[in-house]
């Protein structure tokens, strides 16, 4: 006897840590995830823009999600990681206090956050995912990506 396939939808996100937030991010969006690196400053570049890095010989650049965010600068260490995330043919290494794991979510699990408030900063929200008494922010990946592409 064959099982039954539950009709509800599960995704994937990649769970990382900045100050003492959790975020997420669609796990089909990460490319790879690197250890802290070199990155290159480009002039006249908005602050939370660190600079580029090259990765195998690609170019790539690199946004600081905690100078995005507002939040107060934390010196990199063993723990700090650059996840690079790639949608629509563009690759964005986003640098994150530390990777925690993956989880996985139902919709029924997921919030929406426009019932919150209307703040324009959570444009780059998709949704709260609760697992437990955790609270994971849900990125929207391809509003960061396409804000910065039209900055350019």
């Amino acid at each position: 006897m064959a099982k039954q396939v539950s009709a509800k939808e599960h995704k994937q996100y990649v769970v990382f840590q900045i100050d003492d937030q959790e975020f997420g991010v669609d796990i089909h969006k990460v490319s790879i995830i690197e250890k802290f690196m070199n990155i290159t400053r480009v002039p006249t570049t908005p602050d939370y823009i660190k600079g580029v890095v090259n990765l195998r010989g690609e170019i790539i650049p690199v946004m600081d999600l905690r100078t995005k965010f507002g939040l107060p600068f934390k010196e990199a260490d063993d723990d700090t990681r650059i996840i690079m995330l790639k949608f629509n043919e563009i690759t964005l290494g986003v640098i994150v206090d530390s990777v925690a794991e993956v989880v996985d979510f139902a919709e029924e699990e997921m919030e929406s956050v426009t019932s919150i408030t209307n703040d324009r900063t959570l444009d780059y929200v998709v949704g709260i995912g609760r697992i437990d008494q955790r609270l994971i922010t849900v990125l929207n990946i391809e509003k960061l990506i396409t804000e910065l592409t039209e900055r350019e």
